[in-house]
């Protein structure tokens, strides 16, 4: 990955700033393990101190997970899904009581926000989904899934909240993972339908009970 060479004020910033970006853009993906400490060095231009000191901000803040004798290793790809990772960590009814809070808000922005194009692009993404659950093909139905309520959250035109969910997406797609069963084209996955033509119709009220019914759903599920 090329690094930009640093300026001599603020490094430990600028660094944090370089390596939150190659995480964020996917250039080191998450579990995989980053370049060496002589590496970092030698591609940013700086001293050992200000590359620990940056990698050591980053392991705090759940980007990175510093191994002993093994290496340090992307955990995460925004500080919001770090802080989720630590605080929830497998409590699965916790991520999905986040969900809900930010989807139910999401499905109902969606339905008097959304255009024409967002509509379409909400529309694929649950026929691909719809097609991976046919086809019983489990990572790519996770994949479709997450990337269609990430698209209805974005049609809300609410940047921080599409942002907010944006930071979550390791947790989101967890949780997709975990709720699927492994054979999803089983008769009890969660059906969207009704939430894509609640948005079509513009009726916001409808959109948000949709979204609220198969988190609540979901919830339920935890208790059986």
């Amino acid at each position: 990955m090329p690094l930009a060479a640093t300026h001599r004020s603020g490094l430990v910033d600028q660094v944090i700033g370089q390596l939150r970006e190659a995480i964020r853009k996917g250039e080191w993906p998450v579990g995989e393990r980053i370049p060496t400490e002589p590496e970092l060095v030698a591609g940013l231009g700086v001293g050992r101190n200000t590359v620990r000191e940056a990698v050591r901000a980053l392991a705090h803040s759940g980007l990175l997970e510093v191994r002993q004798g093994d290496g340090t290793y992307v955990r995460a790809t925004s500080e919001v899904s770090g802080a989720v990772r630590r605080l929830c960590g497998s409590e699965l009814r916790e991520v999905l009581q986040v969900r809900r809070t930010l989807e139910v808000e999401g499905a109902r922005l969606a339905a008097t926000e959304r255009t024409d194009a967002e509509l379409a692009a909400i529309t694929e993404w649950l026929d691909l989904r719809d097609r991976a659950q046919a086809g019983n093909d489990f990572e790519r139905f996770v994949r479709t899934d997450t990337e269609f309520h990430l698209a209805v959250v974005q049609a809300g035109h609410n940047t921080l909240l599409t942002e907010l969910y944006r930071g979550l997406t390791e947790v989101i797609t967890a949780s997709v993972a975990t709720t699927s069963q492994t054979d999803v084209s089983g008769s009890n996955e969660i059906e969207h339908r009704g939430l894509l033509a609640a948005i079509a119709d513009g009726d916001p009220d409808r959109a948000a009970a949709e979204a609220r019914g198969f988190l609540d759903e979901l919830l339920a599920r935890q208790d059986t």
